[in-house]
């Protein structure tokens, strides 16, 4: 089983895209936009590092600061609102723009409060980027890495990205150990709106946190 901190580290490169459209005007920043996938990657790694080396008692004590390194870290390099509608698979057609916008909104909050404090354990040099065979004339390419594990041992961590119409490359999915991100929140989240509808998702989501999403998990887990 994945340890706390692979898990953390690989859901946080992740979890951002489902953050909504409305954070992303603010948070892109244009250095990012041309950069390839491979140094995306990288440069995500050091910043990450370089934010909690030094800071990790105060960040411990303050949560929300925590999230807002998150957000600083990931936010300019995830394809959110692509993301956002892969997570709600074929309800997104049928849902309003006001109820994809809570969606997100909930289930970004709900995922970064649930695995945040686990970021407190990552170190420089815990993520190794391996070397990048994709194409980068391709609209989509996989970024592989590596996550080392405090025993040693390294959990594969894929990273799926997409080309936008600016040229500039944006993450969209994180695949663990062969498990895509998006496909088993989607899962997830669709037996939960078919069980109670997308209204009462995004209630749960917002009223309960990260308690919704282990409640989803587990009511997946007894049906399969």
């Amino acid at each position: 089983m994945l340890r706390r901190l692979a898990l953390a580290i690989a859901i946080a490169f992740g979890t951002v895209i489902a953050v909504p459209a409305f954070a992303q005007a603010d948070a892109v920043a244009p250095a990012a936009a041309q950069q390839a996938p491979v140094a995306v990657v990288q440069t995500i790694a050091d910043q990450l590092a370089t934010a909690i080396e030094g800071h990790r008692d105060e960040l411990k004590k303050n949560q929300e600061k925590l999230i807002s390194v998150i957000d600083e870290v990931f936010l300019p390099h995830f394809d959110i609102d692509y993301a956002s509608i892969l997570v709600l698979g074929q309800h997104a057609r049928q849902a309003t723009p006001a109820q994809r916008e809570r969606f997100a909104r909930a289930f970004y909050n709900s995922i970064t409060h649930r695995y945040a404090e686990g970021l407190l354990n990552y170190t420089r040099g815990r993520v190794k980027v391996l070397p990048f065979k994709g194409d980068l004339n391709d609209k989509r390419t996989v970024v592989r890495t590596q996550v080392v594990l405090d025993d040693g041992k390294l959990v594969s961590i894929d990273y799926a990205f997409r080309k936008g119409r600016g040229g500039d490359w944006k993450a969209y999915d994180v695949i663990i150990e062969g498990i895509s991100y998006v496909t088993n929140y989607r899962n997830q989240v669709d037996a939960e709106i078919r069980k109670v509808g997308i209204d009462q998702l995004i209630t749960n989501l917002e009223t309960q946190g990260s308690k919704a999403l282990e409640t989803m998990a587990k009511d997946n887990k007894d049906k399969s």
